[in-house]
Order: C-alpha cells, then sequence, then structure tokens
C-alpha cells in the first residue's frame, strides 16, 4: 500500500539511526547523498597539516569534514591553536577534538565568522583548512581587510548526481555542491519545498529554481530534518 505520509528527500548523508527514531515518523524520508566525500589526502598534505599543529596561530574551519580530516594527523590537543568555526555540528567537533578552550568564536555562516574574525585578531596569517570546493566569502573578506589566508586543503568533494523519479513534497540540501548536483539531473514539481542549511546553499539553488526556499533556523542538520517535517505536516494537515 502506498504511503499517504509526505514525502522528504535528504541529499546529503545522515544518521539513519535519527531517521528512525520516532521524532520523525511523520514523513517518509529517503536519504540519497548527491555528493561523496574522500579525506584520502597527498603526502605533501599531512605534512603540512604535522607542521601546523604545534604552531602557535589562528585556524579556521568551516566544514565538520574539515575537522575530521585534520584530527585524524593529531596526537594530542594543539594548545596554540585560536580557532574560529561555523556553528553547531563543526563547534561540536572542534571541541570534542581541539578542546572548546582554543575556541575563539562562532558563527552561523562563513561571512558572520569573517565578520568576527577581522576585529579581534592581529595574527599576520590565518590558516584556513577546507574542501576542494570551499566558499570564497570569508577568504575574501579576510584578504580585503590585509589578512593573508593560508589555505589547506584537507578533504574532497566530488558530485555524483542520480536521477529521481519520485516526486517529493520536501528536498533538503545541506551543501551548494548538493544543490548543483541535484539540478543537473533533476528538476521538482513546483509545490515542492525546498530546506536548506545556510544562505549559499539558498544562493546556489536559485540558479537552478523557483521553487520556495526556506532556510533552516539553525546549522544543524537534525533541526532542518525537524523544520521540513513540521512544515510538510502541517501543509497537508
Amino acid at each position: 500500500m502506498q504511503s499517504t505520509k509526505p514525502a522528504i528527500l535528504c541529499t546529503g548523508p545522515v544518521d539513519e539511526s535519527i531517521i528512525n527514531s520516532p521524532g520523525y515518523t511523520d514523513a517518509d524520508i529517503d536519504v540519497i547523498p548527491f555528493t561523496t566525500i574522500s579525506m584520502e589526502l597527498p603526502e605533501s598534505t599531512q605534512r603540512q597539516i604535522k607542521d601546523i599543529l604545534p604552531r602557535k596561530t589562528v585556524v579556521v574551519f568551516t566544514s565538520s569534514n574539515a575537522v575530521r580530516s585534520v584530527a585524524a594527523y593529531m596526537k594530542e590537543k594543539p594548545a596554540g591553536w585560536t580557532i574560529f568555526c561555523i556553528g553547531n555540528t563543526t563547534f561540536s567537533l572542534a571541541k570534542e577534538y581541539f578542546g572548546e578552550e582554543n575556541i575563539k568564536d562562532t558563527a552561523s555562516t562563513a561571512s558572520k565568522l569573517a565578520e568576527k574574525i577581522i576585529p579581534v585578531i592581529n595574527a599576520a596569517e590565518v590558516i584556513f583548512f577546507c574542501g576542494n570546493l570551499r566558499r570564497s566569502e570569508l577568504p575574501d573578506a579576510l584578504r580585503e581587510k590585509g589578512i593573508a589566508v593560508k589555505e589547506v586543503i584537507v578533504y574532497k568533494t566530488s558530485l555524483a548526481p542520480v536521477s529521481i523519479n519520485k516526486k517529493y513534497d520536501a528536498v533538503i540540501f545541506f551543501s551548494p555542491s548538493a544543490a548543483e548536483s541535484f539540478f543537473s539531473k533533476n528538476s521538482v514539481p513546483r509545490h515542492t519545498a525546498l530546506f536548506v542549511m545556510g544562505e549559499t546553499t539558498a544562493l546556489s539553488i536559485k540558479k537552478f529554481s523557483t521553487n520556495p526556499i526556506i532556510t533552516g533556523d539553525e546549522p544543524d542538520k537534525n533541526k532542518l530534518i525537524s523544520q521540513a517535517i513540521r512544515f510538510v505536516r502541517d501543509d497537508q494537515a
């Protein structure tokens, strides 16, 4: 029998135990990642990370993948780091691996994080651990203020587009690259609501669709899914 529950698609990885928890039973949720992540690094990058770990420096993370990748080469918490990072998942991982005492500040977006970095640091250089498809807002903003940014690519994102035949009441995007990958092979009905983690993903989607875009209240996957469930449930009530 076909389900009468609203259907939601997550275009990025989500913990299956969360999807199957009681709080998510009001919708049928499919998880189909439209990107793949690789953390296999060349020896030159591995040496670079190991060289930075003991240094006294300012470090920036805008991705939980970057935190995980760097932490894999760490033997002890870097006592000399002053860390700025995106909030929620990235912050939680940075706190776990590097220590909350080393985290100077957080923000909900890369642009807002740059605004917090600029007035308070006096370092000549900032280390930005990022992926190969990183957005330019943060490094551009810092460089415009005369702050040198050393970018260290610590993971690689590849697009993994899939053709989808099912019609969804909502589609959730966690990154601009997932949006680009999804819309390279798919379109959505006009009634489908599009949920995004942040402003940069919303801007990316606007290139492909005129459907309503709802930005999450916080950059948190679980809360964004819950918000989408409430929306489609109430919309069909």
